[in-house]
């Protein structure tokens, strides 16, 4: 299940001034994602910049390499070191989709961490987010659950006129 939202960390190298606005995928890690295209040279080779907080927000890094448009063999020549990796193809002026992920490790994804399996609280027990994906009936809902509906509730008609008088 993928769900984008946007988050808005402190900026790790700059916490007191600024921040960073970053969507996000969901994943039981707190993740980020940096992708891109690029050519190589002639030499087959390309140096990826990535952006200056990249270290001091992430940690944890995997490379992903797609060759686009011909059959040729890729590689992380070089990883990570200085906010920058190097890409290598045994053919030159090849185009590679490249994707990046690391970890969170700033201050709040380390005093936050993300607990994966969590037990409902005890009002929410038996109820559902998305009951009819389940065969329930709406009424099973957690937005019910949290919002209980007490007694009968008198007719839009009744209360105006009881404002009335």
């Amino acid at each position: 299940m993928f769900r984008q939202a946007r988050g808005r960390p402190e900026h790790p190298l700059d916490p007191a001034n600024r921040y960073l606005s970053h969507s996000f995928v969901e994943s039981p890690d707190m993740m980020n994602i940096y992708n891109g295209l690029v050519t190589l040279d002639a030499r087959g080779r390309a140096t990826i910049t990535m952006p200056a907080y990249f270290a001091a927000l992430n940690a944890e890094y995997r490379y992903q390499l797609t060759v686009v448009g011909q059959f040729a063999q890729a590689i992380v020549a070089r990883k990570i070191k200085n906010n920058r990796f190097q890409i290598k193809t045994n053919k030159p002026r090849v185009e590679v989709s490249w994707m990046v992920t690391g970890v969170r490790q700033d201050a709040y994804a380390k005093a936050h961490p993300i607990k994966v399996v969590e037990e409902k609280p005890t009002a929410e027990r038996g109820t559902y987010l998305h009951p009819a994906a389940f065969g329930q009936p709406a009424e099973k809902s957690v937005t019910h659950a949290r919002q209980p509906v007490s007694g009968p509730q008198p007719k839009e008609e009744n209360r105006t006129a009881r404002l009335q008088h």
